[in-house]
């Protein structure tokens, strides 16, 4: 069986024993604050087990796409390293909520392995839970004499808590599971050694491909665990893995989910996979990473420098250096892989093809900026190895620089290091990692208390914010929370008119009134379906009737900005084309931002045009038409815009203002034209083929063209021309003609200051040295040094000035001294402390600069000195 054929044989397994197949939920994950990345199969169904939900049926099964690059095993630095460990995978799983439970969960298991798939049934093993006293659990001993009905009793293992016991965090949900694990051995390895004895032991062949979960407890912060009041099945299978398992494999990457990558990209590169350790690892670095990128940017998380695009980035980039440093590709390249992917993915996963030209457009131009990045820090290793002289070791902070910085992997640099004869300080480089992970752990440090639950009935906090900004509301639960050293609460309502922050819209603001209190609420969040109220405080009776009151002022100019979004985008697609599609957005109460897809710029005849049509949909004042628990397929024969990276249910909210259609959760203006007027304030580029509109509204956008007029008129003042272009276009003809002859007496100084210099060579000791302290600019000394440094033989030029209280140093070489061991930025980093400054620069040409011109001449006695 190929891939594909054991995907869907999978789902045709489960449909018939009556699951519902779900759509795999996006790989990023945007209205979570808990979560970066889908990393396992029941993230989507989180609110279901935590029963902040109701399931939408008793049974279902999915394939889910999913990252990890953190934790035991996942360390993006170890992927490829080995044959079976992967940032994005993709899990196959079925779920019971409330239904069925250990039984059907094994039977069927055993059934699909054995029966469907054909896996040889001696070849696998089953592990269950062997308790834990400290938990005060028991020997899952119904799992364990329900797998005695498959396997002998040798081939059942108990597993302590690590292995065999599954929570969702530190707490919550959580329950005992059971493993199959399958020996992929040759028969003589089996013979020599009992498969048993490797399970759990990290063996690249005895490993495991299902993990049954049997979800019946509740962790408290306490560590106390209570029992769930319905049992759950959560199971994980490893697509991968098991395609390896049925494929007759010993590597993942050996099976036809990676082998097609992996050899395009060895044809290439004129490799051949099997040959060489580091080209192999190189190529599975490449083959893997790629999903990963692709499936991020297609679900829309583009790479960037912080949160989830920081992750996609780092993984990008080290595919990137792999194939530079093993697979020799100094071009950019990975980009022509992606409809190799898409053509052997998009069958299950349509994303791939539809956002195909995005992702390559992204993917080609992070790939130019990297390899210049490469370059960059090529040359500061380079750099860095002509200052070490007699030293043969590379600091550790340094190589760590170049990893935080530049991207370099220490391996990399310590390939670099051995070409020239050198080791890196490896003690060093740790001790910059270990530092750097404390410091990411220390930011992300959530101290959170269990729920104070006060009203039990485990309903959904009820949302009545589209018609109201306030009602009567009691407190369900409240938590306590600390985080960087500052204590807050969260407060969930039975009732509340706070929306909260999702699909780009800030969370609501306002407070929590009763007959004695007042308190204030700075944010409101959801997360694992609860909307939770954000305060400082805590009501003193907490079980007191509220009056919850949404700031007006703030929610009102968000909902126009909101509605401001939709016809904006609206103008976008009907200047640029269709082709144009959200990318995200911001909507606050005082600005907007959208993020869209184009491959250009935005000229700004086009913004004119975008802006025109958006004001003109305004100014027409037209109704909302709001069409609530709408069926997903009557939104799309309307013509509803939906989001790419967005999972929809099967049926939606449809926001509709004329011909401008979207699909959309947010709060919005009940006529167009209370937004007033829209003012796009700049567009500009945030990645390879999307692009960002930053737009005001209403008394803002007032503000911002009150703003403008008043510069304006300033300008037209100051340069006294009423006509304003005119006047700044003489400005800059003559400042273009000022600079012009200030270039030209600024050659002439140094001419004649060569002459000077050449004149006032002396002999000292064995060298010879030009020493000057002048009232020229520093300017002028750098270009003077720089012309007269090789005059003649053993020559070194030191020059100083004093301008504006500030002392100014150069130093200049000649080629004989620098081929001699001599470095004017050695000599220059260690005189600059004498004019209490700094400086740096290369062999042959250095500069400092000090706040102490009267200690010049010392300054300059003691470089003499160093030579």
């Amino acid at each position: 069986m190929n891939s594909n054929e054991i995907r869907k044989a999978f789902l045709d397994f489960f449909a018939s024993k009556a699951h519902i197949i779900v759509p795999s939920a996006p790989m990023v994950i945007k209205n979570d604050p808990t979560l970066m990345f889908t990393n396992a199969g029941m993230n989507q169904f989180k609110d279901i087990f935590l029963d902040n939900s109701p399931a939408f049926a008793s049974r279902a099964a999915d394939t889910q796409k999913c990252l990890r690059v953190s934790g035991k095993h996942n360390d993006l630095e170890e992927v490829g390293k080995d044959t079976y460990h992967h940032t994005m995978f993709e899990m196959l799983g079925n779920w019971s909520f409330g239904d069925y439970f250990k039984r059907e969960a094994i039977d069927w298991a055993w059934e699909f392995l054995t029966q469907v798939v054909k896996l040889d049934a001696n070849r696998l093993y089953a592990t269950v839970f062997e308790g834990d006293r400290k938990d005060n659990t028991d020997r899952d001993m119904e799992a364990y004499e329900m797998w005695k009905q498959y396997l002998p009793e040798t081939r059942i293992l108990f597993g302590n808590k690590k292995d065999n016991f599954w929570e969702m965090g530190e707490i919550g949900p959580c329950g005992p599971c059971s493993e199959i694990h399958i020996d992929l051995r040759d028969e003589t390895e089996r013979i020599h050694t009992d498969g048993a004895a490797l399970v759990n032991k990290d063996n690249p062949l005895v490993i495991e491909i299902w993990n049954l979960v049997f979800m019946q407890f509740n962790r408290l912060a306490s560590g106390e665990l209570q029992p769930l009041s319905a049992k759950h099945v959560d199971t994980g299978m490893g697509f991968e893995r098991l395609c390896m398992a049925v494929q007759g494999k010993k590597s993942n990457y050996d099976t036809d989910v990676f082998q097609p990558i992996i050899q395009k990209v060895a044809t290439v590169a004129h490799k051949t996979y099997g040959e060489d350790r580091n080209t192999d690892i190189a190529l599975r670095v490449v083959a893997d990473h790629l999903r990963a990128i692709c499936f991020a940017i297609a679900d829309g998380q583009l790479p960037s420098n912080n949160g989830a695009g920081y992750v996609i980035r780092r993984i990008l980039r080290r595919a990137i250096r792999y194939g530079f440093t093993f697979l020799n590709f100094n071009e950019p390249f990975i980009y022509t892989l992606v409809a190799d992917l898409a053509n052997q993915m998009g069958g299950q996963f349509s994303e791939l093809k539809a956002q195909q030209q995005l992702i390559e457009k992204v993917i080609r131009e992070e790939e130019n900026s990297f390899l210049k990045t490469l370059a960059s820090g090529i040359a500061k290793f380079e750099s860095c190895c002509q200052k070490l002289g007699a030293q043969k070791i590379i600091a550790g902070h340094f190589a760590f620089e170049l990893f935080d910085t530049f991207g370099f992997p220490i391996d990399l640099t310590q390939l670099m290091a051995t070409e020239k004869g050198l080791s890196v300080d490896m003690e060093g480089f740790q001790k910059g990692l270990a530092e750097q992970k404390e410091r990411s752990r220390a930011a992300a440090t959530v101290e959170t208390e269990d729920w104070v639950v006060l009203i039990s009935d485990n309903q959904p906090t009820q949302f009545v914010g589209y018609s109201r900004l306030a009602s009567e509301a009691k407190i369900v639960k409240y938590r306590s929370i600390k985080t960087k050293g500052k204590q807050y609460y969260q407060i969930v309502l039975d009732i509340t008119p706070f929306y909260a922050e999702s699909g780009g819209q800030m969370g609501d603001t306002g407070v929590l009134e009763s007959i004695n209190e007042r308190i204030e609420i700075f944010n409101t969040v959801k997360e694992n379906n609860l909307t939770m109220h954000f305060s400082i405080t805590l009501p003193d009776n907490l079980t007191a009737v509220f009056v919850a009151k949404v700031d007006e002022t703030k929610r009102i100019s968000t909902q126009n900005n909101h509605s401001a979004t939709h016809l904006l985008h609206f103008a976008l697609r009907e200047v640029l084309g269709t082709h144009v599609e959200q990318k995200g957005s911001l909507v606050a109460f005082d600005r907007l931002r959208f993020d869209f897809s184009h491959f250009s710029k935005v000229t700004s005849e086009e913004l004119n045009r975008i802006e025109t049509i958006a004001n003109s949909l305004i100014r027409a004042n037209t109704p909302l038409q709001e069409h609530t628990d709408t069926p997903i397929e009557e939104a799309r024969k309307m013509g509803a815009v939906a989001l790419f990276g967005e999972k929809y249910g099967d049926r939606v909210r449809v926001i509709q203002f004329g011909d401008s259609i979207e699909l959309c959760g947010g709060t919005h203006t009940a006529a167009t034209g209370n937004i007033g007027l829209l003012k796009i304030v700049s567009e500009s580029a945030i990645a390879a083929g999307v692009r960002r509109i930053e737009a005001v509204t209403g008394q803002y956008a007032e503000s911002w063209v009150n703003e403008m007029q008043q510069a304006i008129e300033e300008m037209r003042l100051l340069v006294n021309s009423p006509n304003l272009t005119q006047a700044i276009q003489k400005l800059l003809q003559e400042q273009e003609k000022l600079r012009k002859e200030v270039e030209f007496f600024q050659q002439e100084s140094v001419r004649r200051f060569t002459e000077d210099c050449l004149t006032r060579i002396i002999q000292w000791n064995d060298f010879h040295v030009i020493k000057i302290v002048s009232d020229m600019s520093a300017d002028v000394l750098k270009q003077t040094a720089y012309q007269v440094r090789n005059s003649c033989k053993k020559l070194a030029v030191i020059l100083g000035t004093a301008q504006g209280g500030k002392a100014n140093l150069v130093v200049a070489l000649s080629d004989d001294l620098i081929a001699a061991g001599k470095s004017a930025s050695q000599l220059i980093r260690e005189v600059s402390k004498i004019i209490e400054g700094g400086g740096g620069g290369q062999p042959a040409l250095a500069t400092a600069g000090g706040k102490k011109p009267e200690a010049l001449q010392a300054a300059i006695n003691k470089a003499m000195e160093l030579l």
